[in-house]
């Protein structure tokens, strides 16, 4: 049998295949960042093996590649952060929190008006692993002061409220919590991460789903935890190395493409869900208009103060005789928006909630939220008109 696997000193093409002899140039420069891709990373000698995150050094693909950590470091710098890390989703954010500042025993206040998954952890895994979580008013403000006890070990804020809309008095509360030793963390979804200036205002944990406004464009599914200082660093992420939150350079990529348009998206879509959300305030079927630029919004004066800008997701309340089955009726005939959750990305939806829903309120089923996309705005008030009148 013929050997057809060596050709003079070379090594077999098996190995070729795996272990190539040939690189291409390697002074290739692009617009777009890399994606680096990989699990395993390779050192050049023993002793340069460090398997320890906090190095700056790459250890393991779990801890990030290029692209992962330059996602995290452009997040960081928008932000003003310490640092920030990357996970696979706005619901991890949330939990790599909880688990970093929360033990048995521990005690967590977090608004009624909460991203409702977020609520739902009280309940489950955290009541599983003793770990006490109460809600309170989101408008608070300093007074929060009196539900700390001894055992509190988070705070919880999120402003506006995901459905609800009501903005916090964010100072206030880190105030109050500081007084008494207590970390704050901040779902900032809303506000991108510069709307509204997290650190500024005191907190020292800043949550986003970067599946929101960053991604764009409804196809991926990140977050991020940015830390506001050395012992918060250390505190989380030890934490986040031990849950293995490893992500997709992939979907970091996206992220950081859209990080391109981001500044001219947000103003496009404030632009076009303002004019929409006027646009409902003047109908009668409309009670309410829950959008933090209007002065009868919940919070709306802490809005003018302390937001840069609003975005483009708001509620509308229906006047008292609309019952649930005319709500749906409503969002049925919708052609533009699509039902679905979430908000942030170019396609505009809606989202009716049940009367028993926990962020209902006082609202029962005449409650339904708009996330305008980037659809030509006259197109989007004709869609509404027709269901309405439908």
């Amino acid at each position: 049998m013929v050997d057809r696997g060596r050709s003079g000193n070379r090594r077999d093409w098996r190995t070729r295949l795996i272990q190539p002899e040939v690189e291409p140039p390697s002074d290739f420069v692009s617009l777009a960042p890399a994606v680096h891709r990989g699990s395993t990373v390779v050192f050049e000698r023993l002793a340069d093996v460090r398997d320890d995150w906090r190095s700056g050094r790459y250890t393991y693909g779990l801890y990030g590649t290029p692209t992962v950590l330059e996602l995290g470091l452009r997040i960081a710098d928008l932000e003003g952060a310490r640092h920030s890390f990357v996970v696979p989703g706005g619901q991890a954010a949330l939990v790599l929190v909880y688990l970093a500042f929360c033990t048995a025993g521990s005690h967590v206040l977090v608004p009624e008006s909460a991203y409702g998954p977020n609520k739902e952890l009280g309940p489950g895994l955290l009541q599983g692993l003793g770990i006490s979580v109460e809600t309170y008013p989101p408008m608070i403000g300093g007074d929060l002061a009196h539900l700390i006890r001894p055992e509190t070990r988070l705070v919880w804020c999120e402003s506006p409220g995901s459905i609800t809309m009501e903005v916090q008095d964010v100072p206030a509360i880190v105030a109050a919590a500081r007084a008494h030793g207590v970390p704050v963390a901040l779902d900032n979804t809303y506000a991108a991460g510069i709307l509204f200036d997290a650190f500024a205002a005191g907190v020292d944990v800043s949550v986003q789903a970067l599946t929101k406004y960053v991604g764009g464009h409804s196809d991926l599914l990140l977050g991020t935890v940015s830390v506001r200082d050395e012992a918060t660093y250390e505190r989380v992420g030890s934490v986040n190395r031990l849950l293995g939150l490893a992500v997709s350079p992939d979907d970091c990529a996206l992220a950081l493409r859209g990080l391109e348009t981001l500044a001219v998206r947000l103003d496009a879509l404030e632009r076009s869900t303002l004019i929409i959300a006027q646009w409902l305030k003047e109908r009668p079927e409309v009670a309410l208009v829950l959008h933090p630029a209007f002065p009868d919004c919940p919070g709306h004066e802490i809005w003018r103060n302390q937001f840069t800008g609003s975005a483009s997701v708001f509620s509308i309340v229906f006047a008292e005789d609309w019952h649930a089955r005319r709500v749906a009726g409503f969002v049925d005939a919708l052609r533009l928006f699509r039902i679905g959750y979430s908000w942030g990305g170019t396609t505009s939806l809606v989202m009716a909630y049940p009367e028993d829903g926990s962020n209902s309120r006082s609202y029962g089923a005449r409650l339904v939220r708009l996330n305008i996309g980037l659809e030509q705005t006259q197109d989007l008030i004709d869609d509404l008109k027709q269901a309405l009148a439908s």
